[in-house]
C-alpha cells in the first residue's frame, strides 16, 4: 500500500494521534510542557485533517509544528520517551511529510542526543531514514548529519562502531546517488557553462547544482581527511582513520565513475587531490627493502603498513580501471609502482597483494591495450605494458630461483603419491586450492628441486583476490606457499586469453568488413586502418618475450595435467595470433617452445636448436633483472609413457616420452590443425617435431598415408605403456585430420606446408642413404595425405609434390622408395578419379599433368618401383580407362617401357595392362594411338624374359587387327582428319610429312605397321614365337587384307612378305645344326626340333605356306599389280630353294605350297571349283584349309558397310575378269614358269649321287617325292596344250628317278608296307597317277599327241622290270628290306613288286585301248611288252614274288589276246616280224623254266601252277596254231617242238614216291600231247612240211611208248617180289595214259587225216600192253585198263584185203 493512498493517510493520522497520546501519557508527571505540546499537537492534526483535501501536503507545510512535541520529547533525554519520539519522527519521515526546516530541527536534536551518547543505534537509523526517504536535507544540515555518523563510528561501543561505519558508507552513497539523479533530471536542459576563471580555485563550486555541490564537498573533505588535513565542509569531525577514508574513497570511485568523468570539477579533484595522495601514501612501500637494516640508512624508514597498502592498491586498481583516460601520466606512475612491488626484496604479503592487483589488470584486455597505446607506442615513454608482462615473468622465475618459503622437493616421493612432501599433504586438505583425498597428486610446479604447489585462486577470466579483500586484518597475514605463484600463473593465462581473444575478435570483424567491402566494390582495394594493426603488433611484440620465458618455464615445471594444458593453450593461442598478425619471430618462438616440450629433454633436433639459439641470445633486461629463456630441467618427475628410438642417422640409445610430451604433442597437432593457415615457414618446425614423435612412438604409414601403430617387429626398442597405447589411435587420427584440414588452407599456406614436408622428406632421405635401416616415412606419407585432400586445386601443388616424390622413388633404400612410389601412384589414381571442375575430359592439360609423373617413373631403374607403376596403370585402366583420352600415349608409353633386363614379374604386370587395353579400351582411345598399341604389343612379343607373354602378345596383335577390321570405317575417317591437320601443319612449316609407309593412306599405314611388327616377330630367335607370329601374320592378311587399297598390296608383297621370306631363308640356311639339349629341366624337345636348324625349318615352312596361301587367295587382286609375273617368279624361286633345301620338312612343305598356288586355276565359275576338278583327276586335296576361319580372335561380324567397302577396294576381285586372250597368255606364262620350277626341282632332287656314298648325301624323303609327283597332274592341266615329247622325256627321267630313291631304314616301318602285303607306296601311286593323267589327256587330245603313247609304254615297262631287277640309286648300297636292321642307318630298297605289277596292269590296260594305234604298232610296243615279260616268265619260281610271274603270265595272255589279231592283221607290213621269235622264246622260257619250285610247295599249289601252264598251251592251241598260215614257219616249228617236248614226260628226280604221280605235270603233258595230236590230225595242214612235223612227232612218241612198256615188263619179271622204283611206275603209268589219250584222239579225228603208219604202230602196241597185265602195281593195272579199253574200236571182223596190196 503506497504512502499516499487514502487508507495509508488515514492510518498515518491515527498513528500520529496515538503517538501523541502516548507521549502525553508518558510526560504527564515529569514533563508537563511536553504533555501540553502533545495535546495541542493532537488538536493541530485533527484540524489539518478536517480542513485540507491533500492532507499530506498540509502536514508537510506544518511539519515544524507537528514535529515539535516529539523534538521536545527527545529533549527529555528519557530513554523510553526518546525511543517513542524517534519512532514517531521516523514514521513522519517515511511518509515524506517533513519540510526542510523541520529536518534541520530534527538533525540539531539528533546532534544533541549524540553528544549525550543516547540511543546511538536509533539515531543512526533515524539519520538514514531521513536521508534516504527524501532530499530535503542539504548543505550544512547534510554535513552535520554526516559528521554525526562519523562521530558515532568512533565510539567505544563495537556495535555502534560497525553500524555507524555501515551508515557512513550508505550515506556517502546516498549523496552521490542524489547527484546522479539530479543529473538525470537536468539531462535534457542545455546550460550555459559559466566562464572559467583563469585560476580556478579548488573550492569553486558555484557552477554545480545543489546535490552535486554536496557530493563535491563531501568528496573533497574525504581526501582532506585521508591526507590528515582539516575538512572544509564536514565541520565538527573529531577523529578519522586512513583505512576507513581509503575504503570510502574506493567505493565512491568504484560506484560512481560517471560523476568524475562528466564533471570537470570532479575530474579536477581526481587529478589534484586523489592521485598525489595515493603516491604520497605509497612512499614507505617503495623505499622499503626487506632485510636491509635500518642502521645503514641515514633516516629511519617507515615500514609498509598492510591495511593501508592493501587499500591503496585497491584504490589504484579502481583508478586505473575507471579513470585511466583522465589520468594517463598518473597511471604510468602507479603501474611502475606495481611492477616494483613484485620485486623479490619486498615482503611476501606485499608481493602477494601486488600480484593480485596485477591480476586485476590482466583480466582487462582493453585496458592493457590502452597502456600499450599510451606508453609503449609513444617515444621516450616507459614501456609499461612490456614491463608488466616481464615483471610477472621474472616474478615467477624468482619464485623458482630464490625460494623464499618454498621447500626443496622431496625427490624420492613417488610420482603418483599423495603429495610431494609434508607440506603438500597438509595443503591437500587445507590449502585454498587443495583437493581433499589422498590418491590425487597435488597440482604443483617443480623445477630443479623447488616444489611449489598450485592452488585454484580464481575462476578463469575474473580476478578474485584473497588478500586485497582482507579489510579487517591489521597485521599482514601469512601467505600460504604457492599462493603468489598460483595468482601469477592465473594472471599470465588471463593476460594471454584476454589479449588474444580481443585482438582476434577485432581481426575477425575487420575481415568481415573487408569481405563486405569486396562484395560491394569488387574493383577497389580494401585498405584496413593502419592504426589498429600497429597496436596489435605492438602489444604482441611487447609481451611475447616475457610470456614465452614464463610459460616455457612453467611448462617445464608443471606436474599437473590441467596446468600443462592451460600453459600449452596459452602458447598455442599466442602462436596463432602472431601468425595471424604476420609476426614471424614470435610465432616461431612459441611454436619452438611447444615443439621442444613435445620431445624428450635435450633431444637433438637441429631445426629447433637453431631456432632456440636465436631466441636465447635475446636476454631481456627489466630494471636490472634479466629474464632468461630457461633451458628445460632434466629431472622431471613425470610419468613415463613410452620408450622409443630417436630418429637419427646413427643408431643411439633409447629416449623416453612422458605423458606431458604426449600432451604437448597433442597441442602441437591442435595448433597445426586449427591454425595451419598462419604457420607459414614454421610448418618446418611443427612437422619435424611430429615426425620425430611419430618415429619414437613407432607409428608407421598405412594406406592413404594415415599413420597406424606399427607392429611389434620394430624390435624391442619401442616400449609403449597401455596409457599411450589407447592414445595412439587418437593421435594418429588427429594427425590424419591435421592434413585433411589442409584443404581449408589458402594456396600460400598450402605451399608452405608442402615445402616443409618436402624438406623434411629430403632430410629423411639423407639419413636413409647408405644404410638399410627403416627410414622415416612420415613426410612422404603426409605429402600423400595432403595431396589427396587438396585434389580440387591439385594443379598448384602437383609439380613440387610429384617432383619430390619422384626423387624419393629413386632412393636406394627400398622401404623409402616403395613408399615414394606408393604415394605417387595413389595421388595419380586419386587425381584421375577426382571429379574436377571442369572435368578432366575437357581439361587435357590437367590430365597430362597428372599422368606425367607416371611416365617419369619409367626412368627409375628399381624393379619394385616399376612394379608399383605398372600396378597403378592397371588400376587406372580398370577405373578410368574410358576417360583417358589424350593421356593414352603416356599410359601406353609406360606400359611399353619394358626392357629385357627387367625380370619376368614386371613384364607380366605390364602385359596385364596391355591385355586390358586391348580387350576393353581400343574403342575409347584416339585412333592415332592405335599405332602405339601395335608397337607396344610388338615389343612384348620381342621381349625374351617370358615366352608365354610373347605368345599371348601375338594373340593380342590378332585381336587388334580384328578391331581394325570391325571399326575400319570410323578409324579411317578419324585418321584422315588427323592426317589433314598434320599435312596442314607440315605445309606451314615447310616440311614434308614424316610417317612410316608414307604414300599409303593412313589406315593402310596402320595395317602395314601391324604387318611389319608381326614380320619382326616372325624372325624372333624363339621358335614358338616365330610360329605364332607367322600364323597370325598370314591369318590377318588373309582375313583383313581386303581392306587394303590396291597400291598398298604392292608394299605388302614386296616389303612385308618377300622380305620376310628372304630373312627366313637366310636364317634357316645358316642355322646351327648342333643338338639343343633339352631346355631347362623337365621340358623334353622332340627329336624333330632338337636343333636350331630344325626349328628354323618349321618357321620356313610356315612362312612359305602363308605367302603361298596369300598368293592363292588374293590372286585376282595381285594380278592387277603391274609386276605380278616378277612376284610369281620370286615366289617360285623361294619354293624351289625350299624344296631343294636339305631338310625333309621344308622341302615337303615347299611342295605343299607349290601345290597350293597351282590350285589357283584361271577364274573358275562357282559351279566347278578348281579343287573339284583336280579331285576328279585324282589329285589328293591339299592339306592347308583355305580361309575358312577368321583366325583365333572373335568371329568376324561383317557389317553391310564393310561389304560395300570390299567392293570399293577390290571390285576386280568380286567380278572375275572377262577371259581375254591377254590373261590366257599371261596365264600360260605363269604355268610354264611353274613347270620349269617343277622340272628343276624334280631333276635336282631325284638325281642320284654320282660319287661313292660313304659320306651319305641327302636323300629326299618319300613324302617329298610323292608330293612332287602329285603336283604334276595339276600342273599338266595348264600346260598340256604345249606339252611336247621333249617335256615327256624330262618327266620320265624325274619319275624314274623318284621311284628309284631308297628309304632310310628308320623310316621304312612308317612308309613300307610289310613285305608280304602287295601294297603300293603313295609315291608309286603318284607316279602311276601322273602317267595315267598323261595317257588320259592323250586319249582325248588331238591326233598329234598319240605319238606319246609308246613313250608312256616304255616308261611303264621300265617300271615292270623293277619286279625282277630293282633300280639302282647311284652306287648306293641298298639292302633288301627283310635284312635291314631298324636301328642302323642303312638304306632300304623298296619292295618294287607291287609297283611293277601295278605298272604291268596299267600296261595291259593301256595296250587294250591302244593296240591298234599307228604309233603303238610302229614303235613295236607289243614286242617290247613281250620282251619285258620274258624276264619274270623266265625266272618263274626265281622271281622275288610269286605273284609276279603269275601276273606276267596272265598279262601276257591278255596282251596276246589283243595283240595277236593285230599282229596277224599287219603280218604283211613286217612290223611284227621281230616279235615272233621273242614270243617263242618267252613260251619256251616259261614252260620249261630252269628254276625249281620251292620245296614247301603244297600239292594244291603245284596243281594250280600246272593249271597256269595248261592255260598257256591252250592259248597256243586256240590263238596261234589255228592261224599257222599267217605265222612264220620257223615259229610254228618252234611251237611244235615245244609241244612235243612237253608231251613227252620228263620227270624231276627229286620228288618223293608219294607225290610223283602229281608232280609229273601229267595234266600238262596230256594237254601238250592232245594239242600236238589235234594239230597233227587237223585237216587244215597247209603245208606238207607241217604235217610231216606232226607225223614225225607222233611216231617218235609211239616208239617211245613201246620201249617203256617192254622195259617195264622185263623189270617186273626180274624184280620178283620187290616193287619197282617209283619213277619207273610213274613213267609206265604216264605212257599208258598217253596211249589212251592217243586212242581218244584217233577216234575223234577224220580217218582220212590219219596216216597209215600211225595205225600200224598203234596196233603194234597191243601185244605189249597185254603182256603188262601180270604186273603187281594196282596203279599200273588201272591205267592199263584205261589203255586197253579203247582197242575195242579196232576190233572188227577182218575185211578183204585192202587194194594196193598193202596190209
Amino acid at each position: 500500500m503506497s504512502t499516499s493512498s487514502p487508507e495509508a493517510v488515514k492510518k498515518l493520522l491515527e498513528n500520529m494521534q496515538t503517538d501523541l497520546r502516548s507521549l502525553s501519557m508518558e510526560c504527564k508527571k515529569k514533563f508537563p510542557p511536553v504533555k501540553e505540546a502533545a495535546e495541542s499537537g493532537i488538536v493541530k492534526i485533527k484540524t489539518i485533517a478536517a480542513r485540507n483535501t491533500d492532507i499530506l501536503a498540509a502536514l508537510k507545510e506544518n511539519s515544524s509544528e507537528v514535529v515539535q512535541p516529539f523534538l521536545m520529547g527527545c529533549g527529555t533525554k528519557e530513554p523510553k520517551i526518546t525511543q517513542l519520539c524517534l519512532t514517531a519522527i521516523q514514521r513522519l519521515m517515511s511518509h515524506e511529510v517533513v519540510s526542510e526546516a523541520a529536518a534541520g530541527n530534527i538533525i540539531n536534536m539528533l546532534w544533541q542526543l549524540m553528544e549525550n551518547g543516547l540511543e546511538e543505534l536509533k539515531l543512526l537509523q533515524t539519520v538514514l531514514v531521513l536521508l534516504t526517504t527524501n532530499t530535503v536535507v542539504h548543505d550544512e544540515v547534510l554535513s552535520k548529519a554526516i559528521v554525526l555518523c562519523f562521530r558515532l563510528h568512533f565510539t567505544k561501543d563495537n556495535i555502534t562502531n560497525n553500524t555507524a561505519a555501515a551508515t557512513v558508507r550508505q550515506v556517502v552513497t546516498v549523496v552521490f546517488e542524489r547527484m546522479v539523479a539530479e543529473d538525470e533530471r537536468f539531462k535534457g536542459i542545455v546550460e550555459q557553462p559559466p566562464p572559467v576563471q583563469g585560476n580556478t580555485n579548488r573550492r569553486s563550486v558555484s557552477t554545480l547544482r545543489p546535490s552535486a555541490k554536496d557530493a563535491y564537498m563531501l568528496f573533497q573533505d574525504l581526501c582532506q581527511l585521508v591526507n590528515a588535513d582539516a575538512p572544509y565542509w564536514l565541520v565538527g569531525m573529531t577523529e578519522m582513520t586512513r583505512t576507513f577514508g581509503l575504503e570510502l574513497l574506493e567505493s565512491v570511485l568504484n560506484d560512481f565513475p560517471g560523476v568524475f568523468l562528466q564533471h570537470q570539477e570532479f575530474s579536477f579533484l581526481l587529478k589534484e587531490r586523489v592521485c598525489p595522495l595515493v603516491i604520497k601514501l605509497f612512499s614507505p612501500n617503495i623505499k622499503f627493502r626487506q632485510g636491509s637494516s635500518s642502521a645503514a640508512s641515514p633516516a629511519p624508514v617507515e615500514k609498509p603498513y598492510f591495511p593501508i597498502c592493501m587499500r591503496l592498491l585497491r584504490v589504484v586498481s579502481v583508478l586505473i580501471k575507471h579513470f585511466y583516460s583522465l589520468l594517463v601520466t598518473e597511471c604510468e606512475i602507479f603501474l611502475s609502482l606495481l611492477v616494483k612491488f613484485l620485486d623479490g626484496e619486498k615482503p611476501q604479503w606485499l608481493r602477494a597483494v601486488a600480484v593480485e592487483s596485477v591480476h586485476r589488470l590482466c583480466v582487462q584486455p582493453h585496458l592493457l591495450r590502452s597502456f600499450c597505446q599510451s606508453y609503449d607506442m609513444k617515444q621516450h615513454s616507459t614501456k609499461v605494458f612490456r614491463d608488466i608482462v616481464n615483471a610477472l615473468g621474472s616474478f615467477i622465475q624468482s619464485l623458482f630461483i630464490v625460494p623464499s618459503v618454498g621447500n626443496p622437493a622431496v625427490v624420492s616421493a613417488p610420482a603418483g603419491g599423495s603429495g610431494s612432501g609434508p607440506q603438500g599433504t597438509a595443503q591437500g586438505g587445507t590449502g585454498p586450492g587443495g583437493v581433499s583425498g589422498t590418491l590425487t597428486t597435488q597440482a604443483a610446479f617443480e623445477y630443479r628441486g623447488t616444489w611449489i604447489p598450485l592452488m585454484t585462486v580464481s575462476v578463469q577470466g575474473s580476478a578474485k583476490a584473497t588478500y586485497l579483500e582482507m579489510l579487517d586484518k591489521v597485521e599482514p597475514p601469512s601467505i600460504p606457499e604457492g599462493y603468489a605463484m598460483s595468482v601469477a600463473f592465473s594472471a599470465l593465462l588471463d593476460l594471454v586469453r584476454g589479449i588474444t581473444s580481443m585482438i582476434e575478435r577485432e581481426l575477425s570483424m575487420e575481415e568481415e568488413a573487408a569481405a563486405e567491402f569486396r562484395e560491394a566494390h569488387p574493383d577497389q582495394e580494401w585498405k584496413p586502418q593502419a592504426g589498429a594493426h600497429l597496436v596489435w603488433e605492438e602489444m604482441v611484440s611487447a609481451c611475447w618475450c616475457g610470456l614465452l620465458a614464463a610459460l616455457s618455464l612453467l611448462l617445464d615445471a608443471s606436474t599437473d595435467e590441467t596446468a600443462t594444458e592451460n600453459i600449452l593453450k596459452a602458447e598455442l593461442t599466442m602462436a596463432s595470433l602472431c601468425g595471424r598478425l604476420g609476426l614471424v619471430t614470435p610465432r616461431d618462438a612459441f611454436i619452438t617452445a611447444i615443439c621442444k616440450a613435445s620431445l624428450p629433454p635435450h633431444y637433438a633436433l637441429t631445426v629447433l636448436s637453431s631456432n632456440a639459439a636465436n631466441l636465447s641470445s635475446k636476454a631481456y633486461s627489466i630494471q636490472g633483472q634479466s629474464v632468461q629463456i630457461i633451458s628445460p630441467s632434466s629431472e622431471s618427475h613425470q610419468q613415463v609413457v613410452a620408450v622409443g628410438q630417436p630418429l637419427t642417422a646413427q643408431p643411439q640409445g633409447t629416449v623416453v616420452l612422458t605423458a606431458k610430451n604426449i600432451q604437448c604433442m597433442r597441442t602441437l597437432l591442435n595448433l597445426a590443425h586449427c591454425h595451419g593457415a598462419v604457420l607459414g615457414t614454421s610448418w618446418q618446425l611443427v612437422l619435424a617435431t611430429l615426425q620425430h614423435l611419430v618415429w619414437i612412438l613407432g607409428l608407421k604409414p598405412g594406406v592413404g598415408g594415415a599413420l597406424k601403430p606399427g607392429r611389434a617387429v620394430e624390435g624391442p626398442s619401442t616400449v609403449l605403456t597401455t596409457a599411450v597405447m589407447t592414445d595412439l589411435p587418437v593421435i594418429s587420427n588427429i594427425l590424419s585430420r591435421l592434413f585433411e584440414s589442409s584443404q581449408y588452407l589458402d594456396d600460400v599456406s598450402l605451399h608452405h606446408l608442402i615445402n616443409a614436408l618436402c624438406s623434411l622428406s629430403l632430410e629423411a632421405m639423407e639419413m636413409a642413404y647408405g644404410n638399410n635401416k627403416e627410414p622415416s616415412l612420415f613426410a612422404v606419407a603426409k605429402l600423400l595425405e595432403t595431396g589427396l585432400v587438396n585434389m580440387d586445386r591439385i594443379e598448384i601443388l602437383w609439380r613440387p609434390l610429384t617432383g619430390h616424390l619422384l626423387e624419393v622413388c629413386q632412393h636406394p633404400n627400398s622401404r623409402m622408395r616403395e613408399w615414394g612410389a606408393e604415394a605417387l601412384t595413389a595421388l595419380i589414381k586419386a587425381g584421375l578419379a577426382y571429379k574436377h571442375d571442369p572435368p578432366l575430359a575437357q581439361n587435357q592439360r590437367l590430365q597430362l599433368l597428372l599422368l606425367n609423373p607416371l611416365k617419369e617413373l619409367s626412368n627409375v631403374l628399381h624393379a619394385d618401383i616399376r612394379q608399383k607403376q605398372l600396378e597403378c596403370v592397371l588400376q587406372i585402366l580398370q577405373s578410368q580407362g574410358d576417360s583417358l583420352g589424350p593421356g593414352w600415349p603416356l599410359v601406353l608409353g609406360v606400359i611399353g617401357a619394358i626392357r629385357n633386363d627387367q625380370g619376368e614379374s614386371l613384364i607380366r604386370t605390364a602385359f596385364q595392362c596391355l591385355q586390358l587395353v586391348v580387350t576393353d579400351f581400343l574403342p575409347t582411345m584416339p585412333c592415332t594411338c592405335l599405332q602405339i598399341v601395335v608397337d607396344v604389343a610388338g615389343s612384348f612379343g620381342l621381349q625374351n624374359q617370358e615366352l608365354n607373354i610373347s605368345l599371348t602378345s601375338i594373340g593380342l596383335l590378332w585381336n587388334i587387327s580384328d578391331y581394325f577390321f570391325q571399326r575400319g570405317e570410323a578409324i579411317t575417317q578419324e585418321l584422315e582428319r588427323e592426317e589433314e591437320a598434320l599435312q596442314k601443319q607440315a605445309q606451314e612449316k615447310g616440311e614434308t610429312l614424316n610417317r612410316p609407309f608414307h604414300p599409303a593412306p593412313p589406315f593402310d599405314c596402320l595395317w602395314l605397321c601391324l604387318y611389319a611388327k608381326l614380320g619382326e616377330l616372325c624372325v624372333d630367335p624363339r621358335p614358338a614365337v616365330r610360329k605364332s607370329a607367322g600364323q597370325t601374320l598370314f591369318s590377318t592378311i588373309a582375313a583383313h587384307g581386303t581392306l587394303l587399297q590396291q597400291p598398298t598390296w604392292h608394299i605388302v608383297v614386296w616389303k612385308v612378305l618377300f622380305q620376310l621370306l628372304d630373312c627366313v631363308r637366310t636364317s634357316s640356311t645358316t642355322a646351327d645344326k648342333e643338338k639343343i639339349e633339352s631346355g631347362g629341366g623337365n621340358i623334353l624337345i622332340h627329336h624333330s626340333r632338337d636343333t636350331a636348324e630344325k626349328q628354323w625349318a618349321e618357321t620356313w615352312v610356315l612362312t612359305l605356306a602363308g605367302v603361298a596361301r596369300i598368293f592363292n587367295t588374293r590372286r585376282y587382286l595381285l594380278q592387277q599389280l603391274g609386276d605380278f609375273f616378277e612376284a610369281w617368279e620370286v615366289l617360285l624361286n623361294h619354293i624351289q630353294s625350299a624344296a631343294l633345301s636339305k631338310n625333309n620338312e621344308v622341302s615337303l612343305a615347299a611342295l605343299k605350297s607349290f601345290q597350293e598356288i597351282l590350285q589357283i586355276v584361271t577364274p573358275v565359275k562357282d559351279s566347278d571349283k578348281g579343287g573339284d576338278a583336280l579331285a576328279a583327276m585324282g589329285v589328293p586335296p591339299v592339306l592347308i584349309d583355305p580361309l575358312s576361319a577368321s583366325g583365333p580372335g572373335r568371329p568376324l561380324v561383317r557389317s553391310d558397310s564393310l561389304v560395300e567397302r570390299l567392293t570399293r577396294y577390290n571390285g576386280a576381285e568380286l567380278q572375275a575378269p572377262p577371259p581375254g586372250e591377254e590373261s590366257a597368255l599371261e596365264d600360260s606364262a605363269l604355268w610354264w614358269s611353274a613347270w620349269n620350277t617343277w622340272y628343276r626341282t624334280g631333276t635336282d632332287s631325284t638325281r642320284p649321287p654320282s660319287g661313292p656314298t660313304e659320306k651319305l648325301s641327302f636323300i629326299p624323303s618319300q613324302p617329298f617325292l610323292t608330293a612332287l609327283i602329285q603336283i604334276f597332274p595339276a600342273l599338266y592341266q595348264h600346260i598340256k596344250s604345249n606339252f611336247s615329247m621333249e617335256d615327256l622325256k624330262k618327266l620320265g627321267v624325274i619319275l624314274h628317278g623318284a621311284v628309284s630313291v631308297p628309304i632310310s631304314s628308320d623310316a621304312s616301318p612308317f612308309i613300307l608296307p610289310s613285305y608280304t602285303e602287295a601294297v603300293l607306296t603313295s609315291l608309286q601311286e603318284a607316279v602311276l597317277t601322273a602317267l595315267d593323267v598323261l595317257q588320259k589327256a592323250i586319249c582325248v587330245g588331238p591326233e598329234n599327241l598319240q605319238v606319246m603313247y609308246p613313250a608312256i609304254f616304255e616308261q611303264l615297262l621300265l617300271f615292270v622290270e623293277f619286279s625282277c631287277k630293282p633300280p639302282q640309286y647311284g652306287r648306293m648300297e641298298t639292302k633288301h628290306v627283310a635284312n635291314a636292321k631298324y636301328n642302323q642307318a642303312e638304306w632300304v630298297a623298296l619292295n618294287y613288286v607291287p609297283f611293277a605289277e601295278r605298272s604291268l596292269e596299267v600296261v595291259v590296260d593301256l595296250y587294250h585301248k591302244t593296240a591298234c594305234h599307228k604309233a603303238v604298232i610302229n614303235e613295236k610296243v607289243l614286242q617290247n611288252i613281250i620282251k619285258t615279260l620274258r624276264m619274270p616268265l623266265g625266272l618263274k619260281y626265281a622271281c622275288p614274288s610269286e605273284s609276279t610271274w603269275k601276273l606276267a603270265v596272265s598279262s601276257l595272255l591278255k596282251v596276246l589276246s589283243i595283240g595277236l589279231p593285230v599282229a596277224r592283221q599287219h603280218a604283211s607290213s613286217g612290223k611284227f616280224d621281230t616279235m615272233w621269235p621273242e614270243l617263242a622264246n618267252a613260251f619256251e622260257d616259261f614252260l620249261f623254266t630252269k628254276s625249281t619250285p620251292p620245296d614247301n610247295l603244297s600239292i594244291q599249289e603245284f596243281q594250280k601252277n600246272e593249271a597256269i601252264d595248261v592255260e598257256v598251251v591252250q592259248l597256243i592251241s586256240t590263238e596261234i596254231l589255228p592261224f599257222a598260215n599267217f605265222i612264220p614257219k620257223d615259229f610254228v616249228g618252234q611251237i611244235m617242238a615245244m609241244l612235243n617236248k612237253g608231251s613227252i614226260h620228263s620227270q624231276s628226280p627229286s620228288f618223293t614216291e608219294a607225290e610223283i604221280d602229281v608232280r609229273m605235270r601229267e595234266e600238262f603233258s596230256k594237254v601238250c600231247f592232245e594239242t600236238l595230236l589235234q594239230f597233227s590230225f587237223s585237216n587244215k595242214v597247209s603245208t606238207p612240211q607241217e604235217g610231216y612235223i606232226s607225223r614225225m612227232a607222233l611216231s617218235v612218241l609211239l616208239k617211245r611208248s613201246q620201249d617203256v612198256l617192254r622195259r617195264y615188263v622185263e623189270d617186273e619179271r626180274l624184280s620178283g617180289r620187290c616193287p619197282l622204283p617209283r619213277q619207273q611206275v610213274t613213267e609206265i603209268i604216264f605212257v599208258l595214259k598217253a596211249i589212251s589219250t592217243l586212242m581218244d584222239s584217233l577216234k575223234k579225228t577224220q580217218p582220212e587225216n590219219v596216216d597209215g603208219n600211225t595205225w600200224a604202230q598203234v596196233i603194234a602196241l597191243y601185244p605189249t600192253l597185254v603182256e603188262c597185265i601180270t604186273c603187281s602195281s594196282s596203279e599200273v593195272s588201272s591205267a592199263l585198263k584205261e589203255a586197253l579199253g579203247p582197242f575195242k574200236d579196232f576190233m572188227q571182223p577182218p575185211v578183204s584185203k585192202v587194194q594196193n596190196g598193202e596190209s
